[in-house]
């Protein structure tokens, strides 16, 4: 019966990505002939096919809290790579992911297609990486950032990069902060965190052959950009998500 259950939920997924596919080489044609289609256009496909992406995989979502109804810097902990399907079917958005996925086979190709914005890690050239960032605001386009660099299995919450966070201070965009967390059977889920050597194809078969799990996102109060210190920003958006995923950190009286 496990098995399949795995098999149907593998068809489902190669169903999916084949849509993607063809909707990511229609939009390579076009560049092609000339004929790119507008940004809002390719942002809104993006949408539509994560949402039948995050559709094929094995959660229950839970969502709380209310969207933005304008431009925002989204801002998320990061515990898989099924964060981008599970928070880019809530809204058309751009993406900032790290350059290793720009490599990952289909999915490195749909990711570029769909208009990802890729870091390379240690590279050091944040001014022109905040410029891009910076453009995708001033054109109106949220985006979605993931200030810890890297997956964790969501014990915890690292330190922020805060620099990623300049480019909404120079656009007075407002920070939209978001808390996800993958729940199994009311416990922390140890099935879908992509973490440290973990491989795309054994990570999706564990995931695939598993139970559904919970997934519960929480859209947390908008917080001002304007005028911060970007440090100071980090700490707000970083206090923010560990209170809603952890609960308020104790205040220790004064011996």
């Amino acid at each position: 019966m496990r098995r399949l259950r795995l098999y149907a939920r593998l068809a489902r997924l190669a169903a999916v990505v084949a849509i993607g596919l063809i909707l990511a080489s229609g939009l390579r044609l076009q560049a092609v002939i000339g004929k790119s289609p507008r940004h809002a256009a390719r942002h809104w496909l993006c949408r539509w096919w994560l949402a039948r992406l995050a559709a094929a995989l094995p959660y229950k979502v839970h969502l709380t809290g209310v969207q933005p109804s304008r431009t925002a810097l989204w801002l998320s902990n990061h515990q898989s790579w099924a964060d981008i399907p599970l928070l880019g079917m809530l809204q058309p958005m751009a993406f900032l992911s790290k350059s290793e996925l720009r490599h990952w086979p289909l999915l490195g190709w749909l990711a570029a297609e769909a208009g990802t914005l890729f870091i390379k890690r240690g590279s050091g050239d944040s001014g022109m990486l905040n410029q891009q960032l910076g453009e995708e605001l001033r054109q109106g386009r949220s985006l979605l950032i993931f200030p810890e660099g890297t997956t964790t299995n969501g014990a915890a919450l690292r330190t922020f990069h805060s620099r990623l966070l300049a480019c909404a201070i120079e656009t007075g965009m407002p920070i939209q902060p978001v808390a996800i967390r993958y729940l199994r059977n009311g416990e922390l889920d140890p099935i879908s965190p992509f973490i440290g050597d973990d491989d795309l194809l054994s990570h999706l078969i564990r995931l695939l052959g598993a139970d559904h799990a919970a997934v519960e996102i929480q859209l947390l109060q908008p917080i001002d950009s304007r005028g911060m210190e970007r440090n100071r920003l980090g700490r707000a958006c970083h206090a923010a998500i560990s209170e809603a995923l952890y609960g308020p950190v104790p205040v220790r009286e004064a011996a």
